[in-house]
């Protein structure tokens, strides 16, 4: 099947991948479900709810959702989003003197009164552009010693991203081509929605016909036409053009409507109040996995049940700025989140120490930072991905927690294929493949990526938190760890072309998945 290391570029998200053999309860909840129990290897939060919680007093715990944004109206949200009791709605003034005026259900850094950004060039674009005028008409003769190592870098940068244009340019065109094939096909059929014996009985004419039926036909037995087209024909379409016109073109530069400096990283005043933002799909799906409201009877269970959604806007369509990460970690601590989601990476850093020094200040005020690994299937080990918990100056953050992503078969596939790993750059693994969340317009879809494990491992955080609020953020970190369920068998891990069998102790440190069974049993121990 096509699958793509990232659907958003920046947002940690691939594409659906089916989950077969489960029934229809199970399959919108199997993240919470028990291995024991119910054959799916979650993370036990039915059963500790059903055996820990039950009459045990608990807080509200406020959660920051580091997005590109969070559906505040829908259906199983709304009751649990954080509310600035402080501000006053509307009002257009800054009443709690936090420096954000109307800032109700969180905060955008990504806007402005003139509008908000919604597509972004990768750092490694931005780079280039910003290098570019100081470099792009010299040769290495004319370049003085003191800039040799600078210009080294621009010129490594340069070609990757041209090689990066080409391939797009390469992918746009092949996925435009066979999407063209494929709608003038069902045309042909005179169909809006085929099924797969429509395509069992269509006679082609032509060889695109034939390729698109050969194509579709083994597809088709186990899922609709309608759901294949929308997120892997047209989504691999409208990815390839996003990456071309956007995300790789070094002439694109939306900043200017946020109406920043942007050539200050320390400046942290700015943005807007539009935490929604022009596409919250992926933010709604993370915070819907964290705290979608259990006991509404619709919709879907999130994994904590007394928690506060804040929304707070920092991560475009394309990667995010170090600024507006720093800010929103900053903002995120301030206004009172104990617990911080951030479900976004990038391969470049270009002010690494701006948000090192906000991970310091959270990590001082007792937050525990919750990161995803990244959607690569690449050995952190060997390539970084930022942000990340290690300092620039030296160190590491204490309550910081790099999640892989894992499924649902407790076999050699439990970890996803996408998901990056690494034995000491990944701390533990949870589900995130097939979870299903909700998504803008009170809907709900299942996802797939270390974006979806991220907030599972957020909201157990949020109930250990809750439910034991004396521990400090770095107990907690440690009790996730600690109540892992380990993984025995060796699991495959696709390196250099060729499927190897690896330790699941090689691929995070604690070799295994989050259980929130055993992290309450075990926070219970801590709390006297």
């Amino acid at each position: 099947m096509i699958r793509r290391g990232k659907l958003k570029v920046g947002l940690l998200l691939v594409w659906s991948v089916g989950l077969p053999f489960l029934s229809v309860a199970q399959k919108s909840n199997w993240f919470n479900l028990d291995l024991a129990t119910d054959s799916v290897f979650g993370i036990s939060t039915e059963r500790a709810y059903n055996e820990l919680l039950k009459g045990k007093k608990y807080v509200p715990v406020t959660v920051a959702v580091l997005d590109a944004g969070v559906d505040i109206e829908h259906e199983d949200l709304k009751s649990v989003l954080w509310v600035n009791k402080k501000e006053k709605s509307g009002n257009g003034k800054d009443d709690d003197k936090n420096g954000y005026i109307d800032d109700v259900h969180g905060w955008s850094f990504l806007g402005s009164k003139a509008g908000n950004v919604h597509y972004e060039a990768l750092e490694l674009t931005r780079l280039v552009r910003r290098d570019r005028a100081r470099f792009d008409h010299l040769e290495i003769s004319d370049v003085k010693e003191a800039d040799l190592k600078d210009y080294t870098a621009y010129l490594v940068n340069k070609n990757t991203l041209e090689e990066r244009l080409l391939k797009a340019k390469v992918d746009l065109e092949y996925y435009e081509m066979f999407k063209n094939d494929v709608e003038n096909t069902v045309v042909k059929m005179g169909k809006t929605n085929p099924s797969y014996q429509d395509f069992v009985d269509f006679v082609p004419t032509t060889n695109r016909e034939t390729n698109v039926r050969k194509y579709l036909l083994p597809i088709l037995s186990e899922r609709s036409f309608e759901t294949y087209f929308q997120e892997q024909i047209l989504g691999g379409y409208e990815h390839a053009k996003e990456e071309v016109e956007y995300s790789l073109n070094i002439d694109f530069n939306p900043r200017s409507i946020v109406g920043d400096d942007i050539n200050n990283p320390r400046e942290q005043f700015y943005g807007n109040t539009d935490v929604a933002g022009p596409d919250a799909m992926h933010g709604s799906h993370v915070a819907g996995i964290i705290a979608a409201d259990r006991n509404n009877g619709i919709g879907i269970k999130g994994v904590a049940n007394h928690v506060a959604i804040m929304a707070v806007r920092c991560t475009p369509s394309g990667d995010e700025r170090d600024k507006d990460v720093a800010n929103a970690i900053r903002y995120a601590v301030d206004n009172g989140a104990k617990v911080i989601n951030m479900s976004f990476g990038k391969g470049y850093a270009t002010d690494k120490n701006v948000v090192d020094d906000a991970v310091k200040y959270a990590v001082a005020k007792d937050v525990l930072l919750i990161h995803a690994a990244g959607n690569e299937n690449k050995n952190l080990e060997e390539e970084p991905n930022f942000p990340n918990f290690k300092y620039e100056d030296g160190g590491t953050a204490a309550s910081w927690l790099t999640v892989g992503a894992s499924g649902w078969d407790n076999d050699g596939t439990i970890k996803a294929s996408f998901s990056n790993y690494g034995k000491t750059t990944v701390d533990v693994f949870a589900p995130g493949v097939d979870l299903n969340s909700t998504v803008p317009g009170s809907k709900y879809q299942a996802l797939s990526g270390t974006s979806m494990a991220a907030p599972v491992v957020a909201g157990l955080a949020a109930l250990i938190r809750s439910y034991y609020p004396n521990l400090t953020a770095v107990q907690v970190k440690d009790i996730i760890m600690q109540s892992v369920v380990k993984v025995e068998q060796k699991v495959l891990v696709m390196q250099h072309g060729k499927n190897n069998e690896l330790a699941f102790t090689d691929l995070c440190v604690t070799g295994g998945i989050v259980n929130a069974y055993n992290a309450l049993k075990l926070a219970a121990t801590y709390a006297k």
